[in-house]
């Protein structure tokens, strides 16, 4: 549907539901929501229960006549083009439970006077205890996160990403113990996760990727959230060693730590994620609230084949581990073959050591593999040939040797795939394998060579020793007299020493 909305609109006491939503409208909110004059009522639209007007191309300012809509319990102006700063009067919404205005161009700073007078109760956020999905993501919101959204009790999702929220990640988040997706992704939130965060039992999805928290990774993230499907703690300041309580996530689909400052092993126990060592997940996106309808989709960035992807549907398909650009050290971790169901897995650019083992063939599903830059060594098992899912491998900079197992699937790899293993060789490098059998033959020639020179020279040498005294002497008769002389003296002298010999020294018997 194209063209404007009549202002008459407004003049529809009684309805309830009204979704214009995934048209090509015209104009803005304030010539939406009108017809006071009609209504014996104080506000336009008195009884409007639901609004949906995402993805309509509208325009302008959100009007302070939003708060009016007493009624209004959905409200979704998602993928619009609406810009200045979320009124205040939104706080009036008193039986607001769905509010998404993401994927606009929203700025100014939230802060709880967007939330208050939602009850006659204290004037905060807490008022609109109906509440159970928030997003307010990919606008340009700065400020901190009110300290009072957990009187919103019946919260299941926040999302807050991509904004400039700044200062710290409050603690009575940790209260709303029906969270179950939190994205507070892409903000300048700094400081440590806050204990309380381990009453979140019900957390599915917990991103706080590209932010600037610090801290140890919280060994209580392993305990606490048994339901966790994805953890994204990509892109901080994080330090220390990765927790072995990891491991009890027995739900997780994507660990992203990657971009951090951690160190040491990577535990042994990261192996034993069960959800992981499934080759086939079943679909648990997007989350669905009351069962009824789809109101929150869930989406994330995911690093895989060397670029940024978005899953929103296809989410469920992901199953990765991300721990690049740390200073992890330690041998390749072998026991990893058991998570077959694993689709991404990149662990570049650290200090690992060790070889890739044997079997890497099990990760049938794998699909991006990245363990270039670190100090990796042995040969390439031939096995990865049989890796037929495999669309991007990086091993390069590493210590890798011997011929490039270059059959099967790894005949679609270049050359960038390998380079800087400085003993690598074979094709797609330029760097030729030696022949072995080719080499003993060259080494037998090289040897025989050798020899006849060897012989001929001493031949030689024995001939000229002899050959030249004998001409010398047979020319002059007094050097010859003199020689057989001196060869005479020589001769009794060895007698006359071997007679003394045997006198001083009689055998015994």
């Amino acid at each position: 549907m194209t063209g404007s909305i009549p202002s008459s609109i407004g003049n529809f006491c009684n309805l309830k539901y009204l979704d214009l939503s995934l048209n090509n409208l015209k104009g803005s909110l304030p010539e939406i929501i009108k017809g006071i004059e009609t209504c014996n009522s104080k506000s336009p639209l008195p009884n409007l229960r639901k609004l949906y007007l995402d993805e309509s191309q509208l325009m302008g300012k959100l009007p302070k006549l939003v708060g009016t809509l007493q009624q209004l319990e959905y409200m979704n102006l998602e993928g619009n083009e609406l810009n200045g700063s979320l009124p205040y009067s939104i706080g009036q919404l008193s039986q607001l439970h769905f509010l998404d205005v993401s994927s606009n161009q929203l700025s100014g700073t939230l802060s709880e006077q967007h939330f208050w007078k939602l009850r006659t109760i204290p004037d905060s956020i807490g008022h609109i205890t109906s509440l159970q999905v928030i997003d307010l993501s990919r606008n340009n919101l700065s400020g901190s996160i009110p300290s009072t959204i957990n009187n919103c009790s019946r919260l299941i999702v926040i999302d807050l990403g991509k904004n400039n929220l700044s200062g710290t990640t409050p603690k009575s988040l940790g209260q709303l113990q029906l969270l179950q997706s939190l994205h507070l992704n892409h903000n300048k939130l700094s400081g440590e996760l806050p204990s309380s965060f381990q009453n979140l039992t019900s957390l599915e999805v917990l991103d706080l990727s590209y932010n600037k928290l610090s801290g140890q990774v919280p060994a209580w993230i392993g305990v606490a959230f048994g339901n966790l499907v994805i953890l994204s703690l990509r892109s901080n300041v994080f330090s220390g060693r990765l927790p072995s309580q990891l491991s009890n996530l027995s739900s997780l689909h994507v660990l992203d730590i990657a971009q951090n400052s951690l160190m040491g092993e990577i535990p042994v126990t990261l192996v034993e994620l069960k959800a992981m060592a499934q080759e086939y997940n079943m679909n648990i996106y997007p989350l669905y609230v009351d069962g009824t309808s789809s109101l929150h989709e869930e989406r994330l960035v995911v690093i895989a084949k060397g670029q940024s992807l978005e899953y929103t549907r296809t989410l469920s398909l992901v199953v990765g581990i991300d721990l690049s650009d740390n200073n992890l050290s330690g041998e390749f971790p072998q026991g990893i073959t058991k998570l077959s169901g694993l689709v991404v897995l990149n662990l570049s650019r650290n200090l690992i050591t060790g070889q890739i083992p044997e079997n890497i063939s099990m990760l049938r599903q794998l699909s991006s593999l990245d363990l270039s830059s670190n100090k990796l060594f042995g040969t390439i098992p031939s096995s990865m040939s049989l890796l037929s899912f495999l669309g991007s491998l990086n091993l390069s900079n590493n210590n890798f040797s011997g011929k490039i197992p270059f059959i099967g699937h790894m005949t679609t790899f270049t050359e960038l795939t390998f380079v800087g293993n400085p003993d690598l060789c074979g094709t797609p490098l330029i760097i030729k394998c030696q022949d072995k059998k080719q080499s003993v033959v060259e080494d037998k020639n090289d040897g025989g060579y050798i020899d006849q020179w060897f012989y001929l020279s001493v031949g030689l040498g024995f001939a000229v020793g002899i050959l030249v005294p004998f001409f010398v002497l047979a020319i002059r008769k007094s050097w010859c007299d003199t020689y057989f002389d001196f060869v005479e003296k020589i001769v009794k002298w060895l007698l006359r020493g071997r007679a003394t010999y045997a006198k001083n020294h009689p055998r015994r018997r």
